[in-house]
């Protein structure tokens, strides 16, 4: 084997135990590097768009209550999907938004940071939107 190849295969087997070391130390994996980059993609919706219970429902939060669901309304949304950027806990707090002509919740939701970004579902926490207030 030349000394060139040897070269190559060494500086190749180095690269791979590095890259294995760092991605053990930092507990990355493909995978997680995707979610982090859709993560940072939030599409938006200006608060015009949403049904006038939204709209509604916000007001409220702006004001502090009362809520129509106050055992649930300003609880901690955990973001257990991990669909929106990462925050320690307590961060989020989730409030509905009634849907007309059911007599539960409904899966309309505001989730609400403490640095005042909105973000709205409307399927139960599986998309979101991040409001716009214009």
């Amino acid at each position: 084997m030349s000394f060139l190849r040897k070269g190559l295969v060494f500086f190749l087997t180095c690269l791979v135990c590095f890259t294995v070391t760092i991605t053990s130390h930092f507990h990355l994996s493909p995978v997680s590097a995707t979610e982090t980059l859709i993560v940072a993609q939030v599409p938006t919706v200006n608060l015009s768009q949403l049904p006038p219970e939204a709209r509604n429902t916000l007001k409220l939060v702006d004001q502090g209550g009362p809520f129509p669901y106050p055992e649930k309304d300003g609880s901690t949304f955990f973001n257990r999907e991990r669909l929106l950027p990462n925050q320690s806990n307590g961060y989020y707090r989730e409030y509905t938004i009634p849907t007309p002509g059911i007599k539960h919740r409904g899966a309309r939701r505001f989730v609400v940071g403490s640095q005042g970004e909105i973000y709205y579902t409307s399927d139960h926490y599986q998309s979101f939107f991040r409001v716009l207030r214009q």
